[in-house]
C-alpha cells in the first residue's frame, strides 16, 4: 500500500496517526484553540470552517489559515466543510463549496482538504484536481449519522473514493447496536486487505463504536479523531487518553 506523506507525517505507516478538530465561531477564538494544542499528542489539526463565522468570504479563510500556520509551525492542516447534509454546522451552494476548497488549496496554507464524496462526481473530481495541481492532499468523505449500510456498501464506497483519486477514502456511520461496529470493521479489514491502494480513515460514531477508534491498526484504518476540548462529532475520546491506548495496541502488535 502506498503511504500519503504530509509535511513530517507519514499517513498508513506504523500506528494510526491523531488528527484534533477546531471548532470555533471568530478568528480569536480559532487562534486561541490553535495556541491551547501546545503540548497535546496528536499528528495533523482538522480546521472546520464551517463552525467559522466568515466562511463564506475566502479572504477571511485565508486570514485564519495565515493564523493556524503561524501558530502550527510544521503541523499538518487539513481544512474541512463539513455540509449541512452530512452532520456541519451550515449549508453551501455547490459552486461556493468548489471554490471555498480550491483557493483555499491554492494559499499553499493548507496540506490537506476534506471533500465530501457524494457532491457530485464533477465537483470532486474538480476539487481533486485543482487541489493536486496545488500540492494538496485530499480526503474524500461520507458520513452517516442515522445507520451502518451493510459491509459490501461501506466498500463500495471507499472503493468509489478511492476511484475518483482521492488520495485517502474516509467513511464515518453511525450503529444502531454492537453487531453494527462489527460490520464497520469488517469491511475496514476487507477494503484495507484487498481493495485500498492507499491509506483509508474508518470509523463507528458515539459511545457504541468508540472501540472503531481505537482499533484501527489491527483492521486498517490510518486515522482517528481526538478532542482537544470540543468535539467535532459524537464518540470523540479526549486526545491525551486516546493516544495512550493507539500506543498500548500498537506497542503489543
Amino acid at each position: 500500500m502506498n503511504t500519503v506523506k504530509v509535511r513530517n507525517v507519514e499517513i498508513g505507516a506504523g500506528k494510526p496517526k491523531i488528527i484534533v478538530p477546531i471548532v470555533a465561531k471568530t478568528r480569536d477564538e480559532i487562534a486561541e484553540q490553535a495556541k491551547g494544542l501546545e503540548g497535546l499528542p496528536f499528528d495533523v489539526v482538522e480546521w472546520r470552517v464551517d463552525w467559522f463565522d466568515g466562511s463564506d468570504d475566502p479572504a477571511k479563510v485565508e486570514e485564519v489559515l495565515k493564523d493556524l500556520r503561524d501558530i502550527l509551525k510544521e503541523t499538518p492542516v487539513l481544512m474541512t466543510f463539513r455540509t449541512a447534509k452530512e452532520g456541519g454546522e451550515k449549508a453551501i451552494e455547490m459552486d461556493d463549496y468548489i471554490r471555498l476548497n480550491v483557493e483555499a488549496a491554492k494559499t499553499g496554507l493548507v496540506d490537506l482538504i476534506d471533500v465530501e464524496a457524494f457532491s457530485g462526481d464533477e465537483v470532486v473530481k474538480e476539487i481533486i484536481e485543482k487541489a493536486h495541481e496545488a500540492g494538496v492532499k485530499v480526503v474524500a468523505s461520507n458520513h452517516d449519522f442515522f445507520k451502518t449500510p451493510e459491509k459490501d456498501e461501506i466498500v463500495r464506497r471507499l472503493v468509489y473514493m478511492q476511484d475518483l483519486g482521492a488520495d485517502i477514502p474516509k467513511i464515518a456511520v453511525m450503529p444502531q447496536n454492537r453487531k453494527d461496529v462489527l460490520t464497520l470493521l469488517a469491511a475496514t479489514e476487507e477494503m484495507a486487505a484487498e481493495k485500498a491502494d492507499r491509506p483509508i480513515i474508518t470509523m463507528s460514531m458515539a459511545g457504541t463504536g468508540v472501540i472503531s477508534r481505537l482499533a484501527g491498526e489491527a483492521f486498517g484504518s490510518s486515522m482517528t479523531f481526538g478532542a482537544a476540548k470540543a468535539a467535532s462529532a459524537p464518540g470523540q475520546m479526549g486526545v491525551a487518553a486516546l493516544n495512550e491506548v493507539i500506543d498500548a495496541i500498537h506497542d503489543a502488535m
